[in-house]
């Protein structure tokens, strides 16, 4: 498995592994998903960076992280291929999108979920996150937020 940056030839599983995993998971897409699906090429042109865990040329799992503002970054859109096996792939891209906002000058990391989501707040906490209180999760479906301060 190989760990590599966005290419434009991956964006359709890249949306396709987030679409199946929300409808799977939450019954719909919500209105925010789509505009980040739209907007996935002027979120990388402001500095944010998509990774893929790839192998034998097939994509196992995505992670987004992009800069909010305030050295704030947003750790999203982590999926995988539900058609292969790819254990700690989820892990490896999660790792390297949150290296590439460290490494761009993030002060904070940031994300929402649901709390039923235990795989994901494994890695989360895995990787030093701590559950934030928050009022106004933004998505319908966001019940619980992280933060890791860098």
């Amino acid at each position: 498995m190989n760990i590599v940056p966005y290419d434009p030839k991956y964006k359709e599983q890249f949306i396709a592994f987030n679409t199946d995993w929300i409808v799977d998971n939450f019954g719909f897409l919500e209105k925010e998903d789509q505009e980040a699906f739209d907007h996935i090429e002027q979120d990388l042109a402001n500095g944010a960076m998509i990774y893929f865990a790839v192998e034998d040329e097939t994509v196992l799992a995505a992670c987004m992280s992009k800069p909010i503002g305030d050295g704030t970054w947003e750790m999203c859109k982590l999926a995988s291929n539900k058609h292969r096996a790819h254990k700690g792939c989820g892990s490896a891209v999660f790792e390297a999108a949150m290296q590439w906002a460290i490494d761009h000058g993030a002060s904070r990391l940031f994300m929402i979920s649901n709390s039923s989501l235990k795989a994901a707040i494994h890695i989360y906490e895995k990787f030093g996150f701590r559950e934030l209180p928050l009022d106004d999760y933004e998505y319908i479906r966001g019940d619980i937020a992280f933060e890791k301060i860098v």
